[in-house]
């Protein structure tokens, strides 16, 4: 039964050596060794091969044809190979490889891009998989697996709470999106101010808390919104402030969103803090993940563990 040749790096790594040197003897001093054990596993290679690589004279070698399609390939699989370790080195260190994230559209606006910013800074060779996504959505890609991280708002449902954890990121007040000229100056307004405005709102199947914390400001002041339109993405939600169709109560970081027809307003109410942060799967192994969760939880310091990890969002 005849066994089967394989290629092998040595032998690329000789035939490399006497194309470039040209000289058998040049080669062997260059690699080592003796000339004998050199040129036998050139012969080996040729065998293997079932072609010459070299023609061969008294004064020195030149490539066959064979020989000169080979050398570039050869070149450049001993380079390859060359930076196999660090390679390895650094995805078990999380400075390579691939972080899938998903995020909320408000986050767009506050958190996400100066987190990304830093963390391509501190690791440019890791490819980043953004995908924009409402909380529920999240939440289901990430007990299945799907996404790596999710920047979202708590708080995490039971269920998905037995296998993720979570990182606050940012606390930011409810501010009011009003169209152009509905309340004069640029002084603080008053829900009571703005109670015949119909409200645009998230539906609560996709973020309860969300929505339930924006309902809660109406019945603290002792009202009762007419709620006209229900809207997924915060952009549509300003969108629809802006031509006309209602108010909107929003975190204060979506007034970064710049839109013709809509008047950013703080509340003279007692408005709850909305939170936005960063869920993950509790078995996650990935490296990439964990140079992304020690730089979000320590932006001074990206290469500090986070140490400070909650498990929840109560």
């Amino acid at each position: 039964m005849r066994t089967e040749s394989r290629l092998e790096l040595r032998q690329l790594r000789y035939f490399v050596a006497v194309a470039e040197e040209k000289h058998f003897g040049r080669a062997a001093l260059r690699l080592h060794m003796t000339q004998p054990p050199l040129s036998q596993t050139i012969q080996a290679l040729e065998d293997m091969l079932g072609t010459a690589l070299f023609t061969r004279t008294k004064r020195n070698v030149s490539l066959t044809p064979a020989g000169l399609a080979l050398l570039p390939e050869a070149q450049r699989l001993l380079q390859q190979a060359a930076a196999l370790p660090d390679l390895a080195r650094r995805a078990a260190s999380g400075a390579s490889g691939v972080l899938s994230l998903s995020f909320i559209s408000s986050a767009d606006y506050s958190i996400l891009p100066p987190l990304l910013q830093r963390f391509r800074a501190h690791y440019p060779q890791v490819r980043i998989e953004l995908r924009e996504a409402t909380t529920d959505i999240q939440l289901d890609d990430l007990t299945q697996g799907k996404i790596d991280a999710g920047v979202l708002l708590p708080p995490l449902p039971d269920k998905a709470g037995q296998i993720l954890d979570y990182l606050p990121l940012l606390s930011e007040p409810l501010i009011a999106a009003l169209p152009s000229g509905t309340i004069r100056g640029k002084n603080p307004v008053s829900l009571n101010a703005l109670k015949d405005l119909p409200l645009i709102i998230f539906p609560r199947r996709l973020s309860p808390g969300f929505h339930d914390s924006i309902l809660g400001c109406f019945r603290d002041a002792g009202l009762t919104p007419h709620i006209g339109q229900e809207a997924i993405q915060m952009q549509t939600i300003v969108g629809l402030v802006s031509a006309g169709m209602g108010m909107a109560l929003v975190p204060q970081s979506v007034s970064n969103l710049k839109r013709p027809g809509v008047d950013y307003r703080t509340l003279t109410d007692k408005v709850p803090l909305i939170e936005t942060g960063l869920a993950w799967r509790r078995d996650s192994s990935s490296p990439v993940l964990r140079a992304f969760l020690a730089l979000a939880a320590n932006p001074e310091r990206p290469n500090k563990p986070a140490k400070t990890l909650s498990k929840s969002a109560d």
